[in-house]
């Protein structure tokens, strides 16, 4: 194989994917949930989000570490501990045994995207960093995809529960390869002497660039990191109340069986993960041609991106289940288009590649809490109204809020 390097793209897009089955588990299974337990929308918004509240609260520290130890230990450590923490979710016996297991996953999920951000930091070469990120990135559909197609057979065929034992078996399975497997490029046996020269030239990293003093704290002064942040946030409202919402949606308001709501969930993630690799490496190729993405003019794709995605105000203009699985997949593949470039934009701005970690960190803290505050959201406007019509109103708001955010503020460098 020429290009081994996508073998590690692939690797990093299957943890993101597990990572996000993990999720999914719970939005899959959230019928059969609240009916043993007797939960309500408030009840199930609280539930859905509380993964996020430490996830939140973990994501700078495990850059930190990451930038210390590495991707291979970080990622090591937190698919072993998110994958146990899966495992439990499936042994819980009411509403706060599930709340205690899902906190422990989010808290040790906040590795996935700093340790990969770094593994891709030492990998990609930057005219692929758009298409690499990207390939990380639509973990986040392909996971949804390919979990609620699988995890909702398994619950027709057994229980909710079940759900929970097979995604955390997925992690697992992976965690053998990655630690088997992962190395740096200077590190990896398997890696032709003609690719590694190419990785550790063409690639941005921090050999004979100093690293930039202050760490942390300059970057959270940065107006373009804190910009990039908050346009993250603009979308990860809208992606959290997909991941979370939009199977119980499908199957309470659209009078849908959980298999049937698995499918009709899993073909929007599924053409968004798809869509969004070519748009990815269309981008790469049209930045390379107007002399690279140092100038930070990745931001055009991104703000078209989220205006694409806020086509989602529509949905409430129409009870048709095959016009709102267009809009909603219109609205995924400009998320994941968006969002796969916000991070590349990251790279892009970032003047020390030693910051890596922290940065990506910096800019998911930002989109996580808006993240946590979505499904919470969602549940009060579904009890206060009986709809899911003002929550989708709501994120495209945001979405285009962040368009304007992403045009106008995103032009400085960063650190």
């Amino acid at each position: 194989m020429k290009n081994k390097r996508y073998l590690v793209y692939a690797g990093l897009f299957l943890v993101v994917a597990f990572n996000y089955v993990d999720r999914v588990a719970l939005s899959i299974g959230g019928p059969a949930i609240a009916k043993e337990f007797g939960l309500g929308p408030i009840e199930m918004g609280y539930l859905f989000s509380s993964y996020v509240w430490t996830y939140l609260l973990l994501l700078i520290p495990c850059g930190l570490l990451t930038d210390k130890y590495g991707a291979k230990i970080v990622n090591t450590v937190g698919v072993t501990i998110w994958s146990g923490a899966t495992m439990l979710s499936g042994l819980a016996v009411g509403f706060w045994s599930l709340i205690w297991s899902r906190l422990l996953m989010g808290a040790a999920e906040g590795s996935t995207f700093p340790a990969g951000a770094k593994a891709l930091r030492d990998w990609s070469p930057k005219k692929e960093f758009g298409l690499a990120s990207t390939m990380l990135n639509s973990g986040c559909y392909a996971g949804p995809a390919f979990g609620t197609l699988l995890l909702g057979w398994v619950i027709s065929v057994s229980s909710w529960r079940w759900a929970f034992f097979v995604a955390a078996a997925l992690g697992l399975v992976w965690l053998v390869a990655w630690m088997i497997w992962y190395r740096r490029p200077e590190e990896a046996s398997w890696l032709e002497p003609e690719e590694l020269a190419l990785i550790v030239k063409e690639r941005d990293n921090a050999a004979g660039k100093p690293a930039s003093r202050g760490g942390l704290a300059k970057l959270l002064r940065s107006r373009s990191m804190l910009a990039i942040a908050f346009v993250h946030g603009c979308a990860a409202y809208t992606q959290y109340v997909f991941l979370t919402w939009l199977p119980s949606h499908l199957a309470v308001s659209k009078n849908l069986s959980i298999v049937k709501s698995g499918v009709f969930t899993a073909l929007p993630y599924f053409i968004a993960a798809v869509a969004s690799w070519g748009l990815a490496h269309w981008s790469d190729r049209w930045l390379e041609k107007r002399g690279g993405a140092s100038t930070g003019a990745r931001r055009n794709i991104i703000v078209v991106s989220m205006l694409s995605a806020a086509i989602v105000l529509f949905t409430p203009l129409t009870d048709n289940v095959a016009v709102i699985l267009v809009l909603i997949t219109i609205s995924l593949t400009g998320l994941a288009t968006g969002m796969s470039l916000n991070i590349a934009l990251t790279a892009d701005l970032l003047k020390s590649p030693e910051n890596a970690g922290k940065a990506i960190s910096v800019q998911l803290t930002g989109g996580n809490i808006f993240g946590t505050l979505g499904p919470i959201a969602t549940g009060y406007i579904i009890s206060a109204t009986g709809r899911y019509d003002m929550a989708f109103m709501v994120s495209g708001a945001l979405l285009t809020v962040g368009a304007v955010v992403a045009m106008v503020f995103t032009r400085s460098d960063i650190g």
